[in-house]
């Protein structure tokens, strides 16, 4: 490392930053930060960005940073030749203008060069830009990185000459900014850089601390300060803490990683102890109580060896006491009266039915334009008993279904439910165990949600299958039916999670339902009038049905792809079959067709068999004569086609989709002789309607598992 390249310390000293916000704002303030000093020439891509964030810093650690950016050669373009010299060669008023505002003057026009810019000779100065020092390259580095943190709530606040006011995430204190052992004089937020930072509110040894060198920076604040300044080693601390102290007592603490990170962020050294609370509590889901601890205490709940709650907690602190006593029984004290509401709330709850609560559901109302959850709750039970019928018509499952979708919405109404919304459906669930519903009706009110987000879990029984769909369905329908379509990133109805919901609830429960007939199923249950039936979509006016088809297609574009079929393939067989549980069957066989050699060719056959037949004025019918098959290499591709036909269709009916495509294959060679010798458009117009005729046989006989002219590159 020469001289003058040494490692480089910034450090934002403020008030407590927002816990949820505070790994990102570390993450973006360090890349940023470096970003702009590779761009300036200032760090090499080599030089190692490492970032810090406690609640109360910012930082970042960049290796081999530059005193000063290396010099530059920069050509720059002036103006045609023809407009910077006169006639005899001697620079013009224009050019004399533009040379001052480069920083140069009429004694360097002999220099300038020639080159050919487009048609014309331009005019081009060769100078060399000094490279930036480092107080200015971080000056410019940091105002861009604090200009671009992704704040979530910006803050308006006085400096302490009482005039000026700046605004920022949360109040600065403090800056420093070390070259190795040396200060860099930048400023921002009203700060002047120097060495000095603070450590742990309450147990730091040293106040303030006096940074020695860039290089020293986490080593002081650990030692000296008592913080961790690595989000990443401060998190890595608390989630070992926590499996060492939930091990001593034969416990796991809850597997919870956004809670993690949201700990870390409240704490500078973390400190985790164990606590109890009275057994009494355990009568109360555990659902209840861990998301009462969780979310209102950032505690972390404990679980036996058979994931079963337990009334030990873990908390992590910020202080480590000699005597921690007095913290564990403070943190006992504080979540008594949480698990008590929840234990009220519970309580009264399950003094009234969820029978008798559905009522009031009339009042609710679900959305301006359609209406109140009364009324939706009608919709599901319709689309429910339609597709209980056609799907599990022998399995005599209508009548729970039913009785779920009447119930499933009720929870709403519960005061437990009205404190913690995330419990809706869960709720539902253990009251009607209380109520004594059947075992498969209290699942499928607390599935129906199910699956709520990317990975969750699928409804357990056919019931919870049954309300789960005609909830999602009848959602989609709705909001598409008054228009409300999600836009960009914004989805405030979760649509798209709706629809994915839609195609894994119906390909990994191997339902063999139409995706179409579905919707259109969802649609009828709507009281006339209230939807639109049709939408102008690029210049054609499509119905609603297909609009939502469109969508949840979009859906099972990414579902598929993410098992690792291409874009193309999933094209392919939407065009010819709409029932999704079929579909893995038929990509699995158009993946192993794609690979074979013929499979290119017949491709591009397929989309030029289906472009000629388009072009026909009236619909082709697939026939044809044999008398008329003048050709030998018409009457070669009608004998493959015959043989070729019963073997690729038996196939399909036993649903062995790829031996279906395989037996395709041997149609490569007499359909491209076909396409070489054979005139389509024949004059006469018997002979072209035969020959229409035989590749519409051909095109049939060639989609029955995919449209594969979509596989053509």
């Amino acid at each position: 490392m020469s001289m003058t390249m040494k490692n480089l310390l910034v450090e934002l000293f403020v008030e407590e930053l927002p816990p949820k916000a505070l790994r990102k704002l570390g993450e973006a303030f360090a890349s940023v930060l470096a970003a702009g000093l590779k761009a300036q020439g200032l760090a090499t891509d080599a030089s190692v960005v490492t970032p810090f964030a406690s609640p109360r810093r910012l930082a970042a650690h960049v290796t081999a940073v530059n005193a000063q950016a290396a010099d530059k050669a920069v050509s720059q373009k002036l103006m045609p030749v023809a407009v910077g010299l006169n006639a005899a060669g001697e620079a013009t008023p224009e050019l004399l203008k533009k040379l001052a505002s480069v920083g140069a003057d009429a004694s360097v026009v002999s220099q300038l060069k020639r080159q050919l810019d487009g048609k014309a000779e331009a005019l081009f100065f060769d100078s060399v830009v000094t490279g930036a020092t480092l107080a200015e390259g971080l000056q410019k580095a940091l105002d861009e990185s604090l200009a671009k943190l992704p704040i979530p709530k910006v803050m308006q606040y006085q400096l302490a000459d009482g005039w000026s006011s700046v605004n920022f995430v949360r109040p600065a204190h403090g800056l420093v900014a070390l070259h190795g052992d040396a200060v860099v004089p930048i400023g921002v937020l009203g700060l002047q850089a120097g060495r000095t930072t603070h450590g742990h509110r309450f147990e730091a040894a040293v106040d303030p601390i006096e940074l020695t060198h860039a290089d020293q920076y986490a080593e002081q604040l650990e030692t000296q300060g008592a913080v961790i300044a690595s989000f990443d080693k401060r998190r890595d601390a608390i989630a070992r803490q926590l499996q060492a102290a939930a091990a001593k007592q034969g416990l796991t603490p809850i597997d919870d990683a956004a809670l993690l990170d949201e700990v870390t962020a409240l704490v500078e050294r973390p400190n985790v102890l164990l606590c109890k609370f009275e057994e009494a509590f355990l009568t109360v889901p555990p659902e209840c109580l861990i998301l009462t601890m969780k979310a209102n205490q950032k505690y972390f709940p404990l679980l036996d060896a058979a994931g079963r709650l337990t009334n030990q907690f873990l908390i992590v602190s910020n202080i480590t006491p000699a005597d921690p006593s007095r913290v564990i029984e403070g943190n006992e004290r504080v979540v008594r009266p949480r698990l008590a509401d929840a234990k009220f709330f519970f309580d009264q709850d399950q003094k009234k039915s969820l029978e008798s609560r559905v009522a009031a559901l009339d009042k609710v109302v679900y959305h301006a334009k359609l209406g109140s959850q009364g009324e939706r709750t009608k919709r599901v039970q319709a689309i429910a008993k339609s597709i209980a019928d056609s799907a599990f018509a022998h399995e005599k499952i209508s009548g729970d279904a039913d009785r779920a979708a009447v119930l499933a919405k009720a929870d709403l109404l519960t005061d437990m439910v009205g404190e913690f919304p995330e419990l809706q459906g869960v709720m539902g669930g253990y009251y009607a165990l209380h109520d004594n519903e059947s075992r498969s009706v209290a699942e499928a009110i607390e599935d129906h949600y199910k699956p709520r987000f990317a990975g969750d879990s699928l409804p357990r029984g056919k019931v919870g299958v049954v309300v789960a769909l005609a909830d999602k369905l009848e959602t989609l329908v709705g909001l598409f039916g008054i228009g409300q379509l999600p836009t960009g990133d914004k989805d405030p109805f979760a649509l798209r999670r709706h629809a994915l919901g839609v195609v894994r609830l119906l390909v990994e429960n191997d339902l063999p339902l139409s995706q179409f007939e579905l919707i259109g199923m969802a649609f009828a249950v709507f009281p006339a009038g209230l939807l639109e039936q049709e939408i102008v979509w690029e210049g054609h006016k499509i119905s609603k049905v297909v609009q939502v088809d469109m969508f949840i297609n979009e859906r099972a574009i990414g579902y598929w792809r993410d098992r690792g079929f291409p874009e193309s393939h999933v094209d392919a067989v939407h065009q010819v079959n709409d029932v999704p549980s079929d579909h893995g069957k038929r990509l699995a066989a158009v993946l192993s067709f794609a690979s074979l050699p013929e499979a290119p060719a017949l491709a591009s056959a397929n989309k030029r068999v289906a472009n000629i037949l388009k072009k026909s004025l009236k619909k082709v019918r697939p026939q044809f004569d044999e008398a008329l098959l003048i050709e030998p290499a018409e009457r070669t591709l009608a004998v493959a086609l015959q043989k070729v036909e019963p073997h690729a269709n038996a196939a399909f009916e036993r649903g062995d989709y790829a031996a279906s495509l395989q037996a395709l294959a041997a149609l490569k060679t007499p359909v491209d002789a076909f396409f070489e010798s054979v005139m389509v458009n024949a004059e006469d117009p018997a002979l072209r309607a035969n020959r229409l005729g035989l590749l519409a046989t051909l095109h049939a006989a060639m989609n029955r598992v995919a449209d594969l002219s979509k596989l053509a590159s």
